[in-house]
């Protein structure tokens, strides 16, 4: 097996993802390896027409508003979450979410990337597909991907 030393996880804050962080601090104790904690900012996508109905200064307010309650965010899990576990760096990137992930992976040189899933179907996936998936398709590391005990995907074929 190859050796574990630096570990990325990517959260959105939501239950499925703080589930998949008791597996990422897992691993990173059970090998002492530093935890990357990762959470990337999708920047809003607006019709059109909407920008010349939408002031620079109320985008701007927008976005800080979102960087302060994201930063809150980031500071509850760790102090909440991490249970005394020192070994990690938090982060908070604004972009495409699964381009970060796999560029932040990159760049920190991890051997493992976790990502919590959130089992979309139907047209909301063909929309807006899976960050978890485009993670594993495209990482050049390996990827755990945990889906919340009770989330299985329903089979709708008769």
């Amino acid at each position: 097996m190859a050796e574990i030393k630096k570990i990325l996880y990517a959260t959105d804050f939501s239950e499925n993802s703080k589930w998949a962080l008791t597996y990422a601090l897992s691993f990173a104790q059970k090998y002492d390896a530093k935890l990357y904690i990762l959470h990337v900012i999708q920047q809003p996508s607006y019709p059109l027409g909407m920008y010349a109905e939408i002031s620079f200064d109320a985008m701007d307010k927008f976005n800080r508003n979102i960087s302060d309650v994201t930063a809150k965010e980031m500071k509850n899990l760790c102090e909440v979450e991490l249970k005394g576990f020192k070994n990690y760096e938090s982060m908070i990137i604004n972009g495409t979410p699964f381009v970060e992930i796999i560029r932040t992976a990159k760049e920190k040189e991890v051997e493992l990337i976790v990502v919590g899933t959130h089992g979309r179907t139907g047209l909301d996936y063909v929309l807006f597909g899976s960050t978890a998936e485009k993670v594993v398709r495209k990482a050049s590391c390996p990827v755990l991907s945990v889906r919340l005990p009770g989330k299985e995907v329903k089979n709708h074929k008769k």
